[in-house]
């Protein structure tokens, strides 16, 4: 099997990962008999998020070999992504480890630890959207910079070029401008659009001609 095929399997798998977790992520109200399930549900989704990150990473690295052309443009697209990566692991730990533990603590708090347990609980949350709002920042620009390569070496389609450029230029704008939130459903928008900017890539990847045998 050739490189480019293992690349668009890990960008295939890292997508999906990515997909389900967003399918699959809890919210809204949570009554108390629902805890132990939604903390269960949490930590799963969560726990295949961060298993997903690094694999999608190794596609993109693979990806990014291909789009190699002398410039640096696909390598600094790289760069901001493997950043963005870490803070998006920051952001899902957080979430889906450190969040059920204080669920935990509001529940059995007592009155006078009551505001304390929702004091960390809020406190919890900013770190987690200062984490995601990292990795949608990042990982759009990075999107943009791949997506130029693209373009400008005339890799893997003209039309997947022109998407990245468009979804990665919206929505880093949107989120930098308020107008795109990375709560469950902002950051399920920003998730879905790129993984199909990336199922795209893995289409092309997988159809490229062998480089160099298996």
């Amino acid at each position: 099997m050739t490189d480019e095929r293992r690349s668009a399997i890990a960008l295939i798998a890292g997508s999906a990962g990515m997909i389900i977790t967003m399918i699959f992520h809890p919210g809204g109200k949570i009554a108390p008999e629902q805890l132990e399930h939604v903390i269960r549900v949490s930590i799963g989704v969560h726990s295949l998020a961060l298993a997903s990150i690094p694999v999608l990473f190794l596609g993109a690295w693979g990806m990014t070999r291909r789009l190699d052309g002398g410039d640096r443009l696909a390598w600094a697209a790289l760069v901001l992504f493997g950043m963005a990566s870490i803070a998006v692991m920051n952001a899902g730990t957080l979430n889906g480890l450190v969040a059920p533990m204080l669920m935990r603590g509001i529940v059995a708090a007592t009155p006078e630890t009551h505001d304390v347990w929702h004091m960390l609980m809020r406190y919890n949350f900013q770190i987690n959207q200062a984490f995601a709002r990292l990795y949608a920042v990042g990982a759009s620009l990075a999107l943009v910079l791949w997506s130029v390569a693209i373009l400008r070496y005339r890799a893997m389609g003209r039309g997947v070029g022109i998407y990245g450029i468009v979804l990665g230029l919206a929505t880093a704008v949107a989120i930098c401008s308020g107008l795109l939130t990375p709560d469950r459903h902002g950051f399920a928008v920003l998730i879905f659009g790129q993984a199909i900017w990336f199922l795209l890539v893995a289409s092309r990847m997988w159809r490229i001609a062998p480089t160099s045998p298996a």
